[in-house]
């Protein structure tokens, strides 16, 4: 082949790959705006203006290739869109996240030890009416599990806060009201606690060992559980049991451990994956209708750091 033609068919070449190459950049674009609109469908997600929407649509292409990181990293649960594929991970943070990771109070007991050889294989409070619905805490800057209203304003507000200081609050107040007494806003404001409403009161609460066995015993002998844990998979976790390879141990969310399973199979790892069941507080849209499987065995994600309980003292009928 003489040169000429060398250099035309390597033009042509260059051609045809430059146009497969714009080709490939549409449909993919094409493909991004569909997922978007029809999480806009899905989630209810409106914008102000034109600006507002492009903007979204850039965060929400970018953490489209988050979420296909995330799956490289944590390849037994499912990641993709949720209903917070538009916020930045700092929006995400700040709104959703808030957990602050305080000095222990000094009331606060160590659990006693338990015994561990006759649990359950499988256990969980959902079976036994003992959890209520999962609930929204909505697009604030609050973070409680707890969901009764005096726990945000009589703790750190909307700035975070920590379960036992929830806990402690509980003890030395007195007790909590109904929650159509003292219904959630999810807002900053002054404490309107009023003692002479307090249907539940609370003799103690107490730090769980870190040791699983420990956690899982007092889970089944004492009902669910507070505890704190690294979120940053939890924005694009779609379902499954989530085993991240590499999570830091930085707690910044709170979550009600309500049991624990043994049937989660991870098919690269060939061998059933036990998993914790931890409620959540964003509503029944997300995750697997508002809960999070997470793997045991590892503290994954911290998720084992901080746990909590406390013992019931009275409790009246609402």
């Amino acid at each position: 082949m003489d040169r000429p033609t060398t250099l035309f068919s390597f033009l042509l070449l260059s051609l045809l790959s430059s146009a497969l190459a714009r080709t490939g950049s549409q449909r993919q674009l094409l493909l991004h705006a569909e997922r978007h609109f029809s999480s806009k469908a899905t989630f209810g997600k409106t914008y102000a203006t034109q600006e507002e929407h492009d903007y979204r649509f850039g965060v929400f292409k970018a953490n489209l290739r988050r979420a296909k990181r995330h799956q490289g990293l944590d390849p037994t649960a499912v990641h993709g869109v949720t209903k917070f594929s538009d916020l930045t991970p700092s929006e995400f943070r700040r709104n959703f996240l808030g957990l602050k990771r305080l000095r222990l109070p000094s009331d606060a007991n160590k659990a006693p030890i338990l015994p561990t050889n006759d649990l359950p294989t499988d256990f969980d409070w959902r079976d036994k009416g003992a959890v209520t619905p999962v609930k929204d805490q909505q697009l604030v800057d609050c973070d409680h599990e707890c969901d009764p209203e005096e726990y945000g304003s009589c703790d750190s507000g909307c700035n975070g806060g920590l379960m036992n200081n929830a806990f402690e609050y509980t003890l030395k107040a007195g007790g909590l009201e109904r929650e159509k007494d003292y219904p959630y806003t999810g807002t900053d404001d002054t404490c309107k606690f009023d003692k002479s409403k307090v249907v539940a009161a609370v003799s103690n609460f107490s730090v769980i060992s870190t040791d699983e066995d420990q956690i899982a015993a007092n889970l089944v002998h004492h009902g669910p559980l507070a505890v704190g844990i690294n979120a940053v998979f939890m924005q694009t976790y779609v379902k499954g049991v989530s085993c991240p390879y590499i999570c830091g141990k930085r707690i910044d969310h709170g979550v009600l451990l309500v049991g624990y399973g043994s049937s989660g199979f991870a098919p690269i790892r060939f061998k059933e994956k036990p998993y914790w069941i931890l409620k959540n507080s964003w509503g029944q849209s997300w995750g697997e209708e508002g809960y999070y499987k997470i793997c045991r065995g590892h503290n994954s994600c911290g998720v084992d750091s901080l746990v909590s309980t406390v013992a019931s003292l009275h409790t009246s009928n609402p």
